[in-house]
């Protein structure tokens, strides 16, 4: 647990204290219910793990499925709005931030099939995503890729890629691993 809120400390320069993350982060909060909530669904109590979520999501604005599977060191900031479908995958260390989606795609078509097929993102190690992003469907975003705010990203992303815009397409900056807040710097140059 120290590990994971010095973590955080690390990667957000509003964080006065251990305490102060503890108290008022909101990510860490849905985090932890995560993790209890993930333990129930494992476990077959599909509807323990749901109520479990869904109180999370009540005191939190975080919306984090039980089934989602999360690496460590997760850190939701602000978090208000933040979506985690099912099938997500979450790798280490991931950045992410407010009013994110980590959706599936057409789910209201045939769901009888989609209940057993990947439907949701895979995030890598060292991943930061933007506000406002839209990561749909059953791709996969490389370690230390960028997702800017606001992008909308429809296909695989490579590892040390930035994407942005919509749909989201790859840009040059020399991230190469650093931490950008909201994906991408001031050096930002369009490869069109």
């Amino acid at each position: 647990m120290k590990d994971y809120l010095e973590s955080i400390k690390s990667r957000d320069p509003a964080a006065k204290s251990i305490l102060s993350i503890i108290l008022t982060y909101p990510g860490v909060k849905a985090v932890l219910f995560h993790k209890i909530a993930n333990f129930f669904f494992v476990a077959g109590f599909d509807l323990i793990a749901r109520i479990i979520s869904q109180t999370a999501r009540f005191f939190t604005g975080i919306e984090i499925h039980p089934g989602a599977k999360i690496g460590k060191n997760l850190f939701i900031d602000h978090g208000m709005g933040v979506v985690i479908g099912e099938t997500s995958e979450i790798g280490d260390n991931v950045t992410i931030y407010h009013a994110v989606t980590l959706g599936g795609i057409s789910p209201s078509i045939d769901s009888e099939r989609q209940r057993h097929e990947k439907r949701h993102p895979s995030i890598g190690n060292d991943v930061v995503i933007g506000s406002g992003a839209q990561i749909l469907g059953p791709v996969k975003i490389g370690n230390n890729s960028r997702i800017a705010a606001n992008a909308v990203v429809v296909n695989d992303v490579k590892g040390n890629a930035t994407v942005i815009g919509i749909p989201a397409k790859e840009i040059k900056v020399g991230n190469k691993g650093t931490f950008k807040p909201y994906g991408v710097d001031d050096k930002v140059k369009d490869e069109k």
